[in-house]
């Protein structure tokens, strides 16, 4: 058994090409697909469906992570982004399966935090078996705080293709919309954003006709910011509705789950949440990926990387506050030429940046073959559904 972590709906993306080759190549071998999050096992389950078996992984705790490695009996597991629990791969040591951290990444504010306490930092990451990291910036954090050897293979997320079902929806998103009208997504917004924009908004209203989509980052928060736009008396429909958009209605509530691909796909320009307030930023590939022009704030550590290269080849811009924001939406609304040199750049950009899952399979998968090529004669986990109760 082949185990993948992929705590919520990016790192499940992300990793899902991953999966398709494990599958392929290891067809006696069976996947466990693990999340911490509602939203990465529907994630899963969209785009593994009966193929893998998917269960919760369990709170770091030592009682519960070796009954979940007693109980499954993987061979070998893949941990993706940043998810390193001491208890879970301590107990994975000490039961000899090996576990890789892919797509690997180390921010300078979280490479700090781990480097206050190197008691806890170093054996955790001692114990992995392999590292294999974004850039080579995460790749130097990661060595300097004691993970074996990194290697550079990118960051997967320029592998994630753009489904067709994404760019139909966001065709019928934008015919809802309106048709010819100019439309800016403000996708992922944490707590606090909503409000700036909104003030930045009332300050300095767009072009006539524009049209503001927020899209909450965590469906727990939809009706927060429902409440926000109500108080601020802001007229808004909700996606919810399932209903087209007045001439007279200028924001649009994006209160639904795994459609924010298809949101990107109906706008003129994008903004990233997570980026205004000190969040890390959220995943600013996906508008890249649908050519979109695309902005965010000066708090990206989280795709470091990605923004400022993005951003050197002219697919992005950066903004201080949501003043600079909306100002900067409001003159690309304006100006066609310019959304289409972005546009242009930010397809060219992406396909530059694609090839992470080759290079991570070429060094991967010689180390699962030994594991996972003589499983069929191997014993069996107990019997589990295809979808576990975890």
């Amino acid at each position: 058994m082949l185990w993948v972590h992929a705590v919520s709906l990016g790192e499940t993306r992300a990793a899902a090409p991953l999966v398709e080759r494990a599958l392929r190549a290891f067809p006696d071998a069976t996947v466990l697909l693990t999340h911490m999050t509602a939203t990465g096992r529907a994630a899963g389950q969209a785009l593994a469906g009966e193929r893998v078996v998917q269960t919760w992984l369990p709170y770091d705790v030592p009682f519960a992570v070796r009954a979940f490695l007693a109980h499954f009996k993987p061979r070998a597991g893949l941990v993706m982004e940043t998810e390193l629990w001491p208890n879970l791969l301590a107990a994975a040591a000490r039961a000899g399966v090996p576990v890789y951290l892919v797509n690997a990444r180390m921010s300078e504010r979280s490479a700090a935090g781990y480097a206050r306490v190197p008691s806890l930092t170093r054996p955790l990451l001692a114990a992995l078996a392999g590292v294999a990291a974004q850039s080579e910036a995460d790749a130097l954090r990661l060595r300097q705080l004691g993970a074996p050897a990194p290697m550079v293979t990118g960051n997967l997320k320029f592998d994630v293709g753009v489904p067709e079902s994404a760019l139909a929806l966001g065709r019928e998103l934008k015919a809802r919309f309106g048709g010819a009208r100019a439309v800016w997504v403000a996708g992922s917004t944490r707590d606090g954003e909503e409000a700036l924009i909104a003030d930045a908004l009332a300050a300095r209203p767009l072009p006539s006709g524009a049209l503001t989509v927020i899209v909450p980052r965590h469906p727990q928060r939809f009706d927060v910011v429902a409440q926000l736009l109500r108080q601020r008396g802001v007229a808004f429909v909700r996606r919810s509705d399932n209903a087209p958009v007045p001439a007279d209605v200028g924001v649009v509530l994006g209160d639904s789950m795994g459609e924010l691909l298809g949101f990107y796909a109906a706008a003129d320009v994008a903004f990233v949440g997570g980026s205004l307030l000190p969040l890390g930023g959220q995943n600013l590939i996906e508008p890249i990926a649908v050519g979109r022009p695309t902005l965010f704030g000066p708090h990206m550590w989280n795709f470091a990387e990605a923004a400022q290269k993005s951003r050197a080849a002219g697919a992005a811009v950066e903004v201080a506050d949501a003043a600079q924001l909306v100002a900067e939406v409001g003159a690309l609304l304006h100006d066609r030429p310019r959304r289409e040199a972005m546009r242009h750049a930010a397809l060219a950009f992406h396909a530059a940046h694609a090839g992470a899952g080759d290079r991570l399979w070429a060094w991967l998968a010689p180390q699962l073959a030994p594991l996972l090529q003589d499983e069929a004669a191997a014993p069996r986990a107990p019997p589990v559904s295809r979808e576990a109760d975890g």
